[in-house]
């Protein structure tokens, strides 16, 4: 097991578990709460991010989008939570839970890209402003995916097939 400071790329994960957990539970999941569990400081925190990003999906979310929450709130919470500690341990099945995390998320927010990019109700401008959270977040998934998928690939080892067809180790 190697430190995680000698994981680059682990490191990287951990800081975004790290943040992605209260970002999930003071902006992502508020419709979730009940009206009358909410404190007031997140109420805050959704009036300045949909006044910044102009994030329809906050406003009126589609029932799409009200499914990604919930998805968010039983698969990402629980695997985010758990990856923080598998990255620490460098637990070995780590590439394929981030593997199907990074498959999930890259499908997500590709979704929530594609419909922002046709709303007519904000500007071009505004577009590029939601952009910025969005699409750091789809290329830190896809580079999650393909990193993931690398390393289930050198764990399994090299597959070389017989002309007969059958596999050989």
């Amino acid at each position: 097991m190697a430190p995680i400071t000698s994981r680059w790329r682990d490191i990287i994960y951990l800081i975004f578990f790290t943040i992605h957990i209260p970002v999930m539970f003071c902006v992502d999941l508020y419709p979730l709460y009940p009206t009358s569990l909410r404190p007031a400081f997140l109420d805050n925190i959704r009036r300045f991010y949909i006044e910044t990003y102009y994030d329809q999906n906050f406003v009126t979310p589609a029932a799409w989008f009200t499914l990604y929450m919930w998805m968010e709130f039983l698969y990402h919470v629980p695997l985010s939570v758990w990856a923080i500690g598998a990255l620490l341990r460098d637990d070995s099945k780590l590439p394929i839970h981030l593997l199907i995390f990074a498959v999930q998320t890259a499908i997500t927010t590709s979704t929530c890209i594609a419909d922002y990019l046709s709303w007519s109700t904000i500007s071009s401008a505004q577009k590029v402003e939601l952009g910025k959270l969005y699409v750091p977040y789809l290329a830190l998934s896809v580079f999650m995916g393909v990193d993931m998928y690398a390393r289930l690939n050198a764990a399994l080892g090299p597959r070389i097939t017989s002309n007969a067809g059958k596999k050989a180790a």
